[in-house]
């Protein structure tokens, strides 16, 4: 793909300079601007920005006086150049951006799925093993931890365990922890309660000893939320096979 990026302008501007008495710059130019948005809309920056600056380049060796030379001596056609430098920039950058934000709403809709799913499993009574499991499946992949394991256990936890509660902020030993900045801890597991009612049932515990993560907020509001329709599955009587 990158060489591809840099050869494609190359071809087009041969092309174009066969018609450089009958087009005008400023109409390659856009033609040129094309290319550029092709390689964009790839999704990959480098090949957006090599095309740009492919562009730029063989823009000014073959279709601005003094031809075949690196060297521009008309002002208009100076500022083509760069304009069309900056506008293939822009246009990658922009492209980009468009498909993360299409990545995170198709992340969005797959977080709203699995709470769908969760609450229509306590509806529809689904027995609390299965329920527990598939949120403890659901959790390792909203979070990317490592691994996610339900206690049952409703003793106190050691106060100086990480905790990630229901509003989506974390704390260790009382403090706040910056998980988009520092990731969740790595030297020991993150509690998150599942209650419900104010009665706990329980807590998942988190690992993420293999790599930093750094969940967005939006991510542990998810995860606490299926961790709370777990709590709701455990407040009443359920068959549990």
């Amino acid at each position: 793909m990158p060489w591809a990026a840099l050869l494609v302008p190359l071809a087009a501007c041969a092309v174009l300079a066969a018609f450089r008495d009958s087009v005008a710059n400023t109409n390659a130019a856009l033609g040129l601007v094309l290319v550029v948005v092709a390689f964009a809309a790839t999704g990959r920056r480098l090949a957006g920005v090599l095309a740009a600056l492919s562009c730029g380049v063989w823009f000014d060796f073959f279709l601005t006086e003094p031809y075949q030379r690196l060297t521009i001596d008309d002002p208009a056609d100076v500022e083509t150049a760069v304009l069309l430098l900056v506008v293939g920039v822009a246009v990658t950058e922009i492209a980009l951006w468009g498909r993360r934000q299409q990545a995170r709403a198709s992340e969005r809709a797959g977080y709203l799925g699995g709470i769908v799913t969760a609450a229509r499993t306590v509806a529809d009574g689904v027995s609390t093993d299965g329920l527990v499991g598939a949120v403890e499946r659901q959790i390792v992949e909203v979070l990317g931890i490592d691994a996610c394991r339900f206690d049952p256990g409703t003793a106190p936890s050691p106060p100086a365990r990480p905790r990630l509660h229901g509003d989506g902020t974390v704390t260790r030993d009382g403090r706040p922890v910056d998980v988009e900045r520092d990731g969740l801890p790595v030297d020991d597991v993150t509690e998150l309660l599942v209650e419900h009612g104010g009665v706990v049932h329980g807590r998942y515990l988190l690992t993420s000893s293999t790599r930093v993560c750094r969940p967005d907020l939006d991510r542990r509001l998810v995860a606490a939320t299926l961790a709370g329709q777990v709590g709701a599955a455990l407040t009443g009587p359920r068959p549990t096979t």
